[in-house]
């Protein structure tokens, strides 16, 4: 009776701490686990922006983790490159590579020495090195063959120099706008990047010396796919109209508009340029006049001989002349056109207008916004004043000065003509940077290549995983169960219960 009485407390006693092990497996397994993350550290990454006039280094930093595959990025350092553009070494390939020198030392100052190897470097050149391709291709590869050369002299991560198409550079500066103005991405209220609801989507006109961009998102199905683009980011696709326009940047219309004004004055010396202002004189080789693939050149020349323009100021003229040089005619999937005979989707929502737009009308007070009616008069204003009034009011280099009259009337008739903003003038924003950021494409560059570059795993201080810590508890659970039983088993066996005393 002793001994049945033993077995039933001694079974009780193995039912309560069964009981009590599955209590705390319950209460352990139930525990909030918290791991905590290393931040992550800074990533950099720096673009060469090789245009046609200048060349310019864009530095970006990002944290080490990424939003859906892109990363978050910003602008820390800009640094402008001495001198004109690379393609201007078309002659003196090893001074191209020389001149990017200055920028690389400031970016090895910059960049924490222990990230300099995984720190990527690449150049984009544009306009400026599509037309010396055009014209001379040896000339074209010797200078990126240098720039090359320069750059992998540093310790950085140089993922190699390339000539940008018109289309990629149009995408980019699209990608840019949008990005600064967070209609991609923002960070929510509760913490954390959203794509936000409602957002809106904006276009991007850029002028550069060589060519012109324009890129948006258009409110009808692209009707040409060669000008279509279906970038992604952040998880999401977008569909994008883009065009360039090769030889209608500012620099080089201001050159076919020489051209032809040369051409229709005949055997007139000086010619009369009606953009340029009263008093104004410039006088140019024929060799220098004719060096662009952007012009039509006479059968037989003397480079050496030498032509001078007048300024008469008669901005009516001047604006005459323009569309004279800007082929207007209509395309052929009429009326969807832009200018030149190109395809385009009517212009919807909002721009911004960058690069030589914003240097423009900056200059003219007209950025970022102004009425049509006040920057016809602004313009017609400006252009009517003498070369001697400017020299007095401006301290401004005579070579920029002199072709903003021209350029104003050019950008004028690019928008209203070309792209057909007569009625969403308003719709135009004339701006060098949003959020202390440059508006161009190398941004878009960037964010589009932090797609090719890891994003770095976090370090956890603390924690395990949740399989690993329910294979814990079990064994926890399991080994104090087992203890439990042993000891019951060696009380029931113990020799002062009786048995031991036979």
């Amino acid at each position: 009776m002793k001994m049945s009485m033993v077995k039933q407390a001694a079974m009780a006693v193995v039912v309560v701490a069964m009981g009590c092990m599955a209590v705390i497996a319950l209460i352990l397994t139930l525990v909030q686990h918290h791991s905590v993350d290393l931040p992550h550290r800074m990533q950099y990454g720096m673009v060469f922006d090789a245009g046609s006039t200048h060349t310019s280094l864009y530095m970006y930093r990002w944290p080490g983790n990424k939003e859906n595959n892109t990363g978050v990025v910003s602008q820390m350092l800009v640094c402008d490159v001495d001198g004109n553009g690379i393609s201007s070494y078309a002659r003196d390939p090893p001074a191209a590579g020389l001149s990017l020198r200055k920028c690389l030392d400031s970016a090895l100052a910059v960049v924490p020495a222990n990230q300099l190897r995984e720190t990527p470097v690449y150049l984009g050149a544009t306009a400026g090195m599509r037309l010396l391709q055009l014209q001379n291709q040896t000339q074209s590869d010797q200078v990126l063959e240098q720039v090359n050369k320069v750059i992998q002299g540093y310790p950085f991560d140089f993922r190699g120099a390339r000539i940008l198409s018109g289309m990629e550079e149009g995408a980019y500066g699209w990608i840019t706008t949008n990005y600064l103005q967070e209609g991609f991405i923002k960070h929510g209220f509760e913490g954390g990047w959203v794509r936000p609801k409602g957002r809106k989507i904006w276009g991007a006109l850029d002028m550069g010396g060589s060519s012109t961009q324009i890129a948006f998102t258009p409110g009808q199905p692209v009707r040409d796919p060669a000008s279509a683009l279906g970038p992604k980011l952040y998880g999401y696709q977008y569909e994008v109209y883009t065009h360039s326009y090769l030889c209608y940047g500012k620099e080089q219309t201001m050159r076919q508009l020489q051209v032809h004004l040369l051409k229709m004055s005949g055997s007139t010396r000086p010619v009369n340029h009606p953009c340029y202002h009263l008093g104004d004189n410039l006088t140019l080789t024929l060799g220098d006049l004719y060096d662009s693939p952007c012009v039509v050149r006479p059968v037989t020349f003397d480079p050496a001989s030498v032509v001078t323009f007048t300024g008469t100021s008669e901005p009516l003229q001047c604006l005459n002349q323009i569309k004279n040089i800007t082929n207007l005619a209509a395309c052929s999937l009429a009326p969807d056109c832009g200018f030149n005979g190109v395809y385009q989707p009517p212009v919807i929502g909002n721009f911004f207008a960058f690069s030589a737009y914003y240097y423009t009308f900056d200059f003219l007070g007209l950025a970022p916004q102004s009425s049509l009616s006040q920057a016809t008069t602004t313009i017609d204003t400006f252009c009517k004043r003498t070369w001697n009034s400017l020299k007095k009011e401006y301290a401004v280099k005579d070579k920029y000065l002199r072709d903003y009259c021209a350029s104003a009337n050019y950008i004028m008739t690019v928008l209203l003509d070309g792209y057909k903003f007569n009625q969403t003038w308003g719709n135009i924003y004339f701006q060098r940077q949003v959020a202390d950021t440059d508006i161009g494409w190398t941004l878009g560059y960037m964010l589009n290549l932090t797609n090719l570059i890891p994003s770095e795993l976090p370090l956890v201080v603390t924690g395990v995983q949740r399989s690993q810590w329910a294979a814990e508890v079990f064994f926890i659970v399991f080994a104090v169960f087992l203890s439990l039983m042993v000891l019951v088993l060696l009380w029931l066996w113990n020799p002062q219960d009786g048995r031991g005393n036979k």
